[in-house]
């Protein structure tokens, strides 16, 4: 069954990781890099998004389509990437997300038709 975890930052994450000295940050970077080597096997694809302030937004919704800088949604979590994964089941899924080592949420959508 494939899903996409999609990885979150909160504000607090994202501070905590600004406030860690040079070598804090490359020990957390390497524990993420580590979290995909160790699954390469169920991982189909991932990729790391450029921050919210880079967005723009379409909003089909009556009339002309709306176009805006930002993300869609104002929030204290932003998707900060997200990585595709084939697995046996969502208990498989779950165990890989338990497991993240990075930022603090994770949500787990698994893709029609797969």
């Amino acid at each position: 069954m494939k899903y996409v975890l999609m990885f979150a930052d909160t504000e607090q994450f994202a501070a905590d990781l600004a406030a860690m000295d040079d070598a804090e940050r490359e020990r957390a970077y390497g524990r993420v890099r580590q979290w995909f080597a160790d699954h390469a096997d169920k991982i189909t694809g991932h990729t790391y998004l450029m921050p919210p302030d880079t967005a723009t937004t379409v909003r089909l919704d009556q009339g002309e389509p709306l176009v805006t800088d930002g993300p869609f949604v104002e929030g204290k979590e932003v998707v900060s990437g997200f990585a595709e994964i084939d697995v046996a089941d969502l208990d498989e899924a779950l165990r890989l997300a338990r497991a993240w080592p990075g930022c603090p949420v994770v949500e787990i959508r698994p893709i029609a038709g797969a």
